[in-house]
C-alpha cells in the first residue's frame, strides 16, 4: 500500500510540473503578442506613424519598407527627415495644382488688375502683405478698379504678395479659414454714388457671386460709415463678417485669395466673362433681396382704386450744381399729364434702403447727368430713365455712364439735351466766348477744365414744351401708356 501511495504522489508531482511549464509557455505567447502590438518599430515610428505614411504617394513608402541598419540614427533626427520629405511632398502637390507658369497678377480690363493665389495663403494685414506657397515671384497691387487714376490710387493702400518660402521664419497663423478670401479697397472715390457702384459694388458682385456666400471679404482702407451704408448688400454676397484687414493683428490663413476686383464696364457685367453667365440682371435681383424691393417690373396693379395705376415720375433733384431752376413748374406739368410725381434729393447721408424703395416705386426717373442717376439700378424692368444732358458737348459722357448700361438693366432710355438758352452758362459768359461757341476747345484743356465749367458752374431750366414731349414719349414706353 505504501508503494502505491508513493507512485501516486510521483505522478501528481509530474502532472503539476507539466501544468506549470504549459502555463509558463502560454504566458510567454501572450507577452509576445502584447509586445508585437505595442512596442515601437526598429525605425523609431509608432504604428500610427506607419499608417500615416501608407496614405501618401509611392515615393514616401521607401521610408517604411526599406530595411534599416542596426546602428540607426536617433528617433528625433529620423522624424526630421520624414518632416522634410512631407514638406517636399506637400509643395509638390500644391505646385501640381497651381500652374506657376501663369502670372499671379493679371489685367482683367483696362481699369483693373487682379491677383489670384492658391495653396498656403498667409495674410498679415497690418503690414499689407500676403505670403503664398507656391508662388514664383513677388507681386504688388492696389486693389481698386481705377488703376490709371493717380489721384484715386493715392487713397488706396498697396499690397505685396510674397513667396512664403522666402520668409524666415514664416508668420504663424493665428486664425485659419476654410473659405477663399477676397481683398478689395474702400478708398479711391468711394463716397460718390456713381463710383461706389461702378468702382466697387458691381465689381465685387462680379468677383464674389460665384461663391454663393462662401467667401471672406477683407477690406483695406476701410471706412466704417461706408460699410454700414451698404451692409445689407454685403450680407447677400458673403456669409461672414467683413474683416478690417489693415487693422488686424491676427495672421489670417486661407486656402486661396483674390486680391483686387474684376471690372467689366461702367455699371455693367459682361455675362460672357462670368461663370454661368450671370449678368447685371442678377445684380439687380440681389439688390431687391437686399433692400426688400417689391417691384421686379414696371407694371400697374389690377386694382382700379390703387394710386399705382397712375405712372409715377421721380425727379432727381440737385442743389449745388446742375440744378433744375424750374423744378416746381416741371412737377405741375408732369401731374397734368397724369403722373404721380415724387421729388428725391439723394446725398452722401441718404438711407440707401429707403431711397431704393422710392426709386423702385417709380416708372420714370428723370435727372440731370450726375451721380444721382446711378439709382437707376433700383428701377424695375421696363421703367424709363430720362437723362438731362447739360450744355457743353457732353453726349459722350452721358452715353458711357448711363445710356449704355440702361439696356442691360432692362430700362428704357431717353435723353433731353440742354440747349444754349436753357443753361445758366449763357448768363455767365459773352455770346462769343469759347465756353459757348466752342465747347470742345475747353475739352482739350483736360478733365478738370471741362468739369469746372460744364458740370460745376452750370444750372438748367428746361423748356416745359420740349420736356412735355419727352415725358409723353416715356409714357408710350410704359405698360400704363400702352394700356391706354
Amino acid at each position: 500500500m505504501k508503494g502505491s501511495r508513493n507512485q501516486l504522489r510521483t505522478e501528481a508531482r509530474r502532472f503539476g510540473n507539466v501544468s506549470l511549464i504549459a502555463l509558463m509557455l502560454l504566458s510567454l505567447c501572450i507577452l509576445s503578442l502584447i509586445r508585437a502590438r505595442f512596442t515601437p518599430y526598429s525605425n523609431g515610428k509608432t504604428e500610427k506613424a506607419i499608417e500615416d505614411d501608407a496614405e501618401v504617394k509611392p515615393n514616401f513608402k521607401r521610408l517604411v519598407v526599406e530595411e534599416q541598419p542596426k546602428e540607426t540614427e536617433p528617433a528625433e533626427e529620423e522624424k526630421e527627415e520624414v518632416d522634410i520629405e512631407e514638406k517636399s511632398h506637400t509643395e509638390s502637390a500644391l505646385a501640381s495644382e497651381v500652374d506657376l507658369s501663369k502670372p499671379t497678377c493679371f489685367e482683367t480690363s483696362r481699369r483693373a488688375d487682379t491677383c489670384e493665389a492658391r495653396g498656403e495663403v498667409v495674410v498679415q494685414g497690418d503690414v499689407q502683405k500676403i505670403f503664398v506657397r507656391p508662388m514664383a515671384q513677388e507681386w504688388k497691387i492696389k486693389p481698386y478698379c481705377r488703376k490709371h487714376d493717380a489721384f484715386a490710387l493715392s487713397h488706396v493702400r498697396e499690397w505685396t504678395l510674397l513667396p512664403l518660402d522666402h520668409v524666415t521664419p514664416p508668420p504663424a497663423c493665428t486664425r485659419n479659414h476654410s473659405v477663399p478670401a477676397l481683398l478689395f479697397s474702400n478708398g479711391g472715390f468711394t463716397g460718390n454714388l456713381f463710383h461706389d457702384y461702378t468702382d466697387v459694388l458691381i465689381p465685387l458682385f462680379i468677383s464674389s457671386y460665384k461663391y454663393h456666400g462662401e467667401v471672406q471679404f477683407l477690406v483695406s482702407s476701410l471706412k466704417s460709415w461706408w460699410i454700414n451704408k451698404y451692409i445689407l448688400m454685403f450680407q447677400q454676397l458673403s456669409n461672414y463678417d467683413i474683416i478690417d484687414i489693415d487693422n488686424e493683428k491676427d495672421v489670417h490663413c486661407f486656402p486661396q485669395i483674390t486680391a483686387g476686383l474684376t471690372f467689366h464696364k461702367e455699371l455693367g457685367v459682361d455675362p460672357s466673362k462670368t461663370p454661368g453667365g450671370y449678368s447685371i440682371v442678377e445684380f439687380k435681383k440681389m439688390l431687391r433681396n437686399s433692400f426688400g424691393l417689391e417691384r421686379e417690373t414696371a407694371a400697374p396693379t389690377g386694382d382700379q382704386w390703387d394710386i399705382r395705376r397712375k405712372p409715377r415720375l421721380l425727379i432727381i433733384s440737385r442743389k449745388n450744381s446742375r440744378a433744375f431752376l424750374n423744378e416746381r413748374m416741371m412737377v405741375d406739368m408732369a401731374m397734368s399729364l397724369g403722373f404721380d410725381v415724387r421729388v428725391g434729393e439723394p446725398d452722401i447721408n441718404t438711407d440707401v434702403a429707403k431711397f431704393a424703395r422710392l426709386v423702385n416705386s417709380a416708372d420714370v426717373m428723370i435727372g440731370v447727368h450726375g451721380a444721382g442717376l446711378t439709382n437707376m439700378v433700383f428701377l424695375p424692368a421696363g421703367a424709363v430713365l430720362i437723362q438731362v444732358v447739360p450744355f457743353g458737348g457732353l453726349e459722350w459722357l452721358a452715353r458711357g455712364t448711363f445710356k449704355e448700361p440702361s439696356a442691360e438693366m432692362q430700362v428704357h432710355y431717353l435723353e433731353y439735351m440742354i440747349q444754349l438758352d436753357e443753361t445758366t452758362l449763357s448768363e455767365q459768359y459773352p455770346k462769343d466766348h469759347p465756353v459757348l461757341k466752342d465747347p470742345y476747345s475747353i475739352h482739350k484743356q483736360g478733365w478738370d477744365a471741362l468739369k469746372t465749367v460744364y458740370l460745376d458752374k452750370q444750372n438748367v431750366r428746361p423748356h416745359l414744351g420740349r420736356l412735355k414731349n419727352t415725358l409723353l414719349e416715356a409714357l408710350k414706353l410704359l405698360p400704363h401708356g400702352r394700356s391706354n
